[in-house]
């Protein structure tokens, strides 16, 4: 048995914001390779697939047992454990990540998981628009609108839209109908969702990219539609560069992810 970055250090849990925060483990420690071979290996009895490497399975940073529904996955984390050169590199793992992600953060705590993500229904980003100037006032509408008239017309969730910052309270019935939709979701797709929704700052957006409307691409150039005029208008500053690229990596990593886990 080997034990993915164990050791206390590797593992963090990342928090911003308010409620369960942003759950994807980080695991931050280099460590030396200590392997030759990476592999992935259908385990029946688990009915799942299993990482072994040079023969002897992987475990959870949190010691569980790593076990994938699906084989795409398990190839990919192969993949990426094989990639590693001298020193194991878990920030080049992304999938690996969510996959651990999905069975220690996500599993044990779903309840707060489906809360956090239908809490983020009372104040979508799509559902906040500018008033001025004219032309960020047409963007937005071009962008965020159709992903709201997707959402009533297929999912049944119809939110309210308004200008500035003041908050808008939002039907009882939307955000129950969006608790629906993320119940239904076995843990991993619901940590897919949770890496979408809190990095885009809309569960819409979320579930949009989830249900195949838009690409992980799309949900990026779409959260950031604010950001990127900006930019354009004023500048970026270095470390506002940096945040957008961490970001577009997190949702690309995401849209990866549920590319190889299949729909659902």
């Amino acid at each position: 048995m080997i034990i993915a970055f164990e050791d206390g250090g590797p593992i963090k849990s990342l928090a911003h914001g308010n409620g369960f925060g942003h759950i994807a483990i980080m695991l931050t420690k280099s460590i030396n390779r200590f392997y030759k071979k990476a592999e992935a290996v259908r385990d029946e009895d688990a009915q799942g697939w299993r990482i072994h490497l040079d023969g002897r399975p992987v475990k959870s940073p949190s010691k569980a047992e790593f076990v994938l529904p699906a084989e795409p996955l398990a190839h990919e984390i192969a993949a990426e454990w094989d990639a590693q050169g001298e020193k194991v590199l878990p920030t080049t793992m992304p999938i690996m990540q969510l996959a651990a992600t999905a069975i220690d953060r996500v599993r044990p705590h779903r309840f707060a998981v489906i809360a956090e993500l239908t809490g983020f229904g009372r104040s979508d980003l799509l559902c906040y628009r500018a008033s001025f100037p004219d032309d960020l006032v047409r963007q937005q509408a071009e962008a965020w609108q159709p992903l709201l008239d997707w959402a009533h017309h297929e999912l049944g969730i119809s939110l309210k839209v308004t200008e500035g910052v003041m908050p808008i309270t939002q039907e009882d019935e939307a955000l129950l109908r969006i608790q629906d939709e993320i119940e239904a979701l076995d843990d991993y797709h619901l940590t897919a969702l949770h890496t979408l929704t809190t990095v885009s700052g809309s569960v819409i957006i979320g579930l949009a990219t989830l249900r195949r409307r838009i690409s992980a691409e799309q949900a990026f150039e779409v959260s950031q539609l604010d950001e990127s005029y900006s930019i354009e208008h004023w500048g970026a500053d270095a470390e506002a560069v940096a945040r957008r690229e961490r970001h577009r990596a997190e949702l690309l990593a995401a849209g990866r992810y549920l590319d190889l886990i299949g729909q659902r």
